[in-house]
């Protein structure tokens, strides 16, 4: 074996099912042996949860439980998905099935369409947005392209929430959605829609899982044959399914139990799309006899980053809330997030960027640090300041601000109107350069007051209103400037902003940054009317904006950094305020106290009666009171190295009596316990079932199950009643 095989690029692969566990915490541990029946992992950010659903399926295919193929487990993501085949592989269980909810539904339409209905599968069209465009064109709708956009993903939400074209109006006003347009024109569009595709025999990307709902509801002999192949189902990101992902699971389960679902409704931040966390909150009452792992250990990020993620969701309200979990940081002390406010917007953008060269000239990686905003138009003035600063960058989930193509529109549009000088008639009225700029953007969609809602129309208001602010600064800055100048300036700043960088700081808005981590984390424009966004107007939609920014905080390892403006431009009013999320958080604002955790400590709960919260503390050595780390160490209760304690005989007696227990059952011995597990139990010489207990590997169901023959073994008398159940 070449020495490249043992590097982090190919870690070697886990000798036995046991070596799958090693390396796990008590709570991941629990995950990954929990098999059986409906299992909840409620998994805070940075506690590893990815690991322990990937150990979970890896450990059960190797202790030869779960068979590979009869495995599926779903995610949201492509880049996801291929994260959990790729860790899998690494731990030798390769084989099982990880997909999206939209690949798995197809891969199985396309196999049963020409025995559900005939013929081969209708072909999935490629461009939904010309076919949006022609049904908003036959329906005398007319919608320019940002407008399209929108409708479109009305169209998908709709779709994925099971709402008909019919009912759509309805929707929009019972859940007080902001709708891009008139409800009535949507809906309408919508149903036009729906007719163009059947008229073409074509589906999109959303009927895939409305069509499989279908077959598997109608055709009971398909839905056998599913359940038949997949035995066992694991989702990630729970919070993020929508009502059509929940209808196509249950049928997918039919009416078993072997179910593991992972998630945290405190990220929850894409309701958007029709997104819900009620299915992972609802998960024990659908379930009753649920196993429910908590997962609190946060691996991510240092005590001071964690404190500060606890204190903004201690202030949140609402059911999400209830149900949030208090980390807690296993890092080293790093230092404390800082707090900067600033006068004004370029003020902020020059400070964060000469904040990043401080950071790269004392060590940290530029691609170890992230500028994270709560829009995209919010990028411009931070990729001017870095460049201007010389530190290189990379937009992450969006255009670069000068090839988005509004402003690029806007662009031509000032050049021509740069070129006619005095004879174009629409600046006639102009008096100067910000008003020159403002008459010709008004026909490319700007208004002086904003759009409402959400959107590709307000994000391209928002690209123009960024013009319109450069230009007021840059007369003040050069008063008398012509349109020429500003075109050039536009040109100058474009031209230094395509430079092409492999390695640079991310830019990213906070919805781009879910699932990713950095060393250092910049989150910029913290102001009232961004964050939370002026169109944030429910007590709901108040409060996914503050899970939000706990998305955003929870991203940095090690450095923190907040900040705000109190104006936009240099000698502007200084009217704004800090974000009401940082009071009673950032030095000497006032706001109400953290509230206790809902449900924050970790641990495991089981059934229905297990309603008291367990607390896990860290694990300490019981020779020299060190905190234990290794999964081998917590499992003993002390360091490897300190002084053992063990009966041999009594040690040789456990593993005479769990080889009888494995046979009988059909399973490999450390099945029943491991090694290290009966190790543990010859030093402690447990004489009661609570001593029993709290030694790491012996769950409730080991307890139950062998509990009594172990206590009677380690009193020096014969096992009593030998146990037949099967695993």
């Amino acid at each position: 074996m070449t020495a490249a095989t043992h590097s982090t690029l190919f870690p070697q692969v886990p000798e036995t099912a046991d070596a799958v566990l090693d390396g796990l915490d008590p709570e991941q541990r629990e995950v990954a042996t929990a098999l059986h029946g409906p299992v909840c992992v409620l998994a805070g950010a940075g506690t590893g949860k990815t690991r322990a659903i990937t150990h979970r399926i890896a450990y059960g295919v190797r202790a030869g439980i779960l068979q590979p193929s009869s495995v599926l487990a779903v995610t949201f993501t492509n880049r996801a998905a291929g994260e959990m085949r790729g860790r899998l592989r690494q731990l030798g269980a390769g084989g099982v099935q990880a997909r999206t909810f939209h690949s798995a539904a197809l891969r199985q339409l396309q196999y049963f369409w020409p025995k559900a209905v005939g013929g081969e599968l209708p072909r999935l069209v490629e461009r939904k947005i010309q076919l949006v465009a022609e049904a908003g064109a036959r329906c005398r709708v007319r919608l320019d392209r940002n407008e399209l956009r929108d409708v479109t993903g009305e169209i998908e939400w709709a779709k994925v929430t099971q709402t008909v074209p019919a009912d759509y109006p309805a929707a929009v006003a019972k859940l007080h959605r902001d709708a891009p347009r008139d409800p009535a024109e949507i809906a309408q569009v919508y149903a036009m829609y729906e007719q163009l595709k059947q008229d073409r025999g074509v589906i999109d990307f959303e009927d895939v899982l409305l069509l499989t709902v279908g077959v598997l509801q109608d055709r009971h002999d398909i839905a056998d044959q599913i359940r038949r192949q997949y035995q066992h189902f694991v989702v990630d990101e729970y919070q993020d399914v929508s009502p059509l992902q929940q209808r196509l699971l249950e049928l997918w389960l039919g009416d078993r139990d072997n179910l593991c679902v992972v998630g945290d409704a405190s990220q929850t931040i894409y309701s958007f799309t029709g997104a819900t966390p009620d299915h992972l909150l609802n998960f024990r009452t659908r379930h009753p006899g649920a196993t429910v792992v908590k997962l609190v250990r946060d691996y991510r990020s240092t005590p001071q980053v964690v404190h500060l993620a606890n204190g903004l969701l201690g202030q949140a309200s609402g059911r999400a809330a209830e149900h949030r979990l208090e980390l807690v940081s296993q890092r080293e002390a790093g230092p404390e997030p800082v707090y900067t406010e600033y006068g004004d917007e370029p003020a902020e953008a020059e400070g964060v960027a000469r904040r990043i060269r401080d950071l790269i000239a004392s060590g940290v990686s530029a691609g170890r640090i992230a500028v994270l905003y709560r829009i995209n138009a919010q990028s411009e003035i931070y990729e001017q300041a870095l460049a201007d600063a010389g530190v290189p960058y990379q937009l992450r989930g969006a255009e670069r601000f000068f090839e988005r193509p509004e402003v690029r529109e806007a662009g031509i549009a000032l050049r021509g109107a740069a070129r006619a000088g005095g004879n174009d008639s629409l600046l006639d009225d102009a008096v100067d350069l910000p008003s020159q700029v403002r008459a010709v953007l008004g026909t490319k969609g700007w208004t002086a007051a904003p759009p409402t809602g959400s959107g590709a129309v307000r994000d391209k208001w928002e690209s123009l209103a960024a013009l319109v602010r450069l230009a007021e600064d840059y007369e003040r800055a050069k008063p008398g400037a012509s349109l020429s100048d500003l075109v050039a300036e536009l040109d100058e700043r474009a031209a230094a902003q395509h430079a092409p960088t492999v390695e640079g700081v991310t830019l990213a808005s906070l919805h781009a940054a879910k699932g990713l981590e950095w060393d250092a984390v910049f989150l910029v424009g913290l102001t009232e009317g961004m964050m939370p966004i002026t169109y944030a107007k429910t007590d709901e939609q108040i409060e996914e904006e503050r899970r939000l920014l706990y998305v955003g905080v929870t991203r940095a390892r090690v450095h923190l950094a907040l900040s705000w403006s109190l104006s936009r431009s240099p000698g502007g009013r200084a009217s704004r305020r800090p974000s009401r999320f940082l009071n009673g958080l950032r030095p000497g604002s006032a706001g109400r106290g953290a509230r206790s955790a809902g449900g924050g400590a970790g641990g495991i709960e089981r059934g229905p009666a297990a309603r008291k919260r367990t607390r896990r503390g860290p694990v300490l050595c019981r020779v020299c009171g060190k905190t234990l780390t290794e999964a081998g160490e917590m499992k003993l209760m002390r360091c490897e190295d300190c002084p053992s304690d063990m009966d041999e005989g009594l040690y040789e007696r456990l593993r005479d009596w769990r080889s009888t227990q494995a046979q009988r059952q059909g399973m490999p011995p450390y099945v029943v316990f491991t090694d290290k597990t009966l190790m543990a139990i010859a030093e402690a010489v447990p004489s009661t079932g609570h001593e029993l207990a709290v030694i790491s590997g012996v769950g409730a169901r080991k307890l139950d199950r062998y509990g009594t023959d172990v206590l009677a073994i380690c009193a020096g008398e014969a096992p009593g009643g030998d146990d037949e159940e099967t695993s």
